[in-house]
């Protein structure tokens, strides 16, 4: 299926193409009780992918979380640990929004 998005190029190369095209959004919601949650919004399309990422953001930032609906959440304010984290998996820093 890759080879169809990318025509042909290397895995490794597409896959550094799609993260360029993302456009991430993290922002922080107030659920009830007074909780936070942080929402990342524009990693994948893809669920497996997603799943990898959000582990990957929760071991770091050794805080629970789910993925819902093609978005991480992730429980308690990490914005801005969620975004050095993204920029070290790859994702350009100028494509990550943090909405204050």
């Amino acid at each position: 299926m890759a080879d169809n998005l990318c025509g042909g190029l290397p895995p490794e190369i597409c896959e550094q193409l799609n993260k360029e095209e993302q456009f991430i959004k993290i922002k922080l919601e107030k659920r009830r009780y007074g909780k936070e949650v942080t929402v990342i919004e524009g990693v994948s399309t893809d669920e497996l992918e997603l799943k990898k990422i959000a582990s990957e953001l929760k071991s770091k930032l050794a805080a629970g979380g789910t993925v819902k609906n093609g978005r991480i959440e992730i429980q308690g304010d990490h914005r801005d640990k969620a975004r050095d984290l993204l920029v070290k998996l790859g994702f350009p820093e100028s494509n990550i929004m943090v909405i204050e």
